[in-house]
């Protein structure tokens, strides 16, 4: 049985440096869309699927993070990296700050840039493009007690109600991972390894947004907060369902 190609969105106004990304990402087996604009990314994610999408940050109508905040509004779901000549430290942060799972820095070595992505691709389990019926079916067995929510992991929805929040990937395994350890410590470098692959500075600067985004979806229930143990890590607290 033959599977199914990583569908990559790439974001890069040079055409030379973008057609020099497709054709060596395509000899390793990946299946790439190759964009120019802000304009041309926004309507390829309207009506196609990727696993992943590779955005530079100058762009001539625009610029990538202003694109990763669109997509992150209309697509929560899709994962994304920059690759950009932009390593000024500010930007860095800025683009993990976003919900970025890597930044690399050009000129890259596009052997490096391959297993990059195989590495983020294999972690973020993008190669799934969504439930089978049968797997939906079986979602029950996915399904965590949060206070008065519901995660569903198989699906990556928040629910409270009839209110659904659908969250990313990234937000959905972070989650899990606080909501099974409910109420103990979970050690940043339990979080950073496991989701992020690495345990250093800038990563703990984006951890530090996926929490916000996390506390922000949990408002709601008044037992449920996420505290920060200074220097430590996090404790999801919760009174019970």
């Amino acid at each position: 049985m033959s599977t199914k190609a990583t569908h990559l969105l790439v974001i890069e106004d040079d055409p030379n440096l973008g057609y020099l990304l497709r054709e060596y990402l395509q000899m390793n087996d990946f299946k790439v869309t190759l964009v120019t604009t802000v304009k041309e990314a926004l309507k390829a994610v309207e009506h196609n699927y990727y696993d992943l999408a590779v955005l530079d940050v100058m762009l001539p109508d625009g610029n990538g993070f202003d694109l990763a905040k669109a997509m992150q509004f209309h697509h929560p779901a899709l994962p994304f990296l920059f690759l950009t000549a932009r390593s000024l430290k500010v930007d860095v942060l800025k683009g993990f700050a976003l919900g970025a799972v890597d930044y690399l820095k050009k000129p890259i070595d596009e052997e490096e840039l391959v297993v990059r992505i195989k590495t983020l691709v294999a972690r973020l389990g993008a190669q799934n493009t969504g439930p089978t019926p049968s797997e939906a079916s079986d979602s029950a067995a996915h399904i965590l007690s949060i206070g008065r929510y519901s995660l569903n992991t198989q699906l990556q929805e928040l629910r409270l109600g009839e209110q659904t929040q659908t969250l990313s990937k990234r937000e959905s395994d972070l989650l899990t991972l606080l909501a099974t350890n409910a109420n103990e410590l979970v050690a940043h470098k339990d979080i950073l390894v496991p989701l992020w692959g690495k345990n250093d500075y800038f990563n703990k600067k984006s951890l530090n947004v996926f929490i916000s985004h996390l506390r922000k979806y949990l408002q709601d229930d008044p037992r449920v907060q996420i505290d920060n143990v200074h220097n430590k890590g996090f404790v999801l607290r919760t009174s019970g369902p």
